[in-house]
């Protein structure tokens, strides 16, 4: 009798393992099946990702996808989101990963599982160099004759409503579209990523645009479903290797140092 429960018992557990292992990489499995990597993007956060004149999709983090589909010996497809609808995307399996300068955060990865950080940011506020010199402290913010445009649903919205609650918020789609209204002066300023405020700051400093220091840290990673934790671990000692060999350093000098891509911004 005790023999055939122990055999019983080695049988459950074959079975669970080889239901552990069939299970162990889903999202991973389909990527080397179809040999392509699919990567969502919003493209409108340079110089991390965003959209040339002649609709090419460039930034730090596609070259960082390029590397990792590289590494994983396939194509690299890139499907351009809004941003709000990125993580749903990565839900319904339209994607396999999230690289858009996405902050990890408490809330989201309740959603969805993060591998990083691969890049730290902040909140930075654009606006024309008049409106800066009458700012002397967060007070000349936090009232309700300082308009801000935001990005909905973005970290950004979340702490320009937690930082400057008396301020009057115009919410928008895009980064892209904040600008469009700070240009045309029906705003005083936008909030968005540090880094891109100060490429906007470059690109319009003809207008007068000038970006204020971050007041805030972010921890920017790669979203992925939590159903594979084979993917996760190998990220995770992708981002390791390829910070510790240098080429993620190298990554960032070029998009971070050399302005001349500003020129292909639309």
């Amino acid at each position: 009798m005790r023999k055939t429960l122990v055999r019983l018992l080695i049988a459950f557990a074959l079975v669970f393992s080889f239901a552990a292992v069939a299970a162990a990489g889903p999202t991973i499995n389909g990527i080397l099946k179809r040999k392509e990597l699919v990567v969502g993007t919003s493209a409108t956060y340079p110089p991390l990702t965003f959209k040339t004149k002649d609709g090419r999709i460039q930034g730090l983090e596609v070259d960082l996808a390029r590397v990792i589909a590289k590494a994983m010996n396939v194509k690299l497809r890139v499907e351009v989101i809004p941003f709000d609808e990125l993580i749903p995307a990565l839900e319904k399996k339209r994607i396999d990963m999230i690289l858009s300068c996405m902050t990890m955060t408490q809330e989201r990865n309740l959603r969805i599982a993060y591998v990083g950080p691969y890049f730290f940011s902040g909140q930075s506020l654009l606006m024309t160099k008049d409106v800066a010199d009458g700012i002397d402290g967060p007070e000349d913010v936090d009232n309700p004759d300082f308009s801000i445009a935001l990005p909905r649903e973005t970290t950004t919205e979340k702490l320009a409503r937690d930082r400057f609650p008396k301020a009057t918020f115009v919410t928008v789609k895009s980064t892209d579209e904040a600008v469009v209204l700070l240009k045309a002066k029906s705003v005083k300023a936008l909030m968005a990523d540090y880094p891109y405020a100060v490429v906007m700051a470059i690109r319009y400093r003809d207008q007068g645009f000038v970006s204020k220091p971050p007041f805030n840290r972010e921890h920017i990673g790669v979203g992925i479903r939590q159903d594979d934790l084979l993917l996760m671990n190998w990220l995770d000692n992708f981002i390791y290797m390829i910070k510790n060999d240098g080429s993620l350093d190298r990554l960032m000098q070029h998009w971070l140092k050399d302005a001349s891509w500003i020129a292909d911004l639309p």
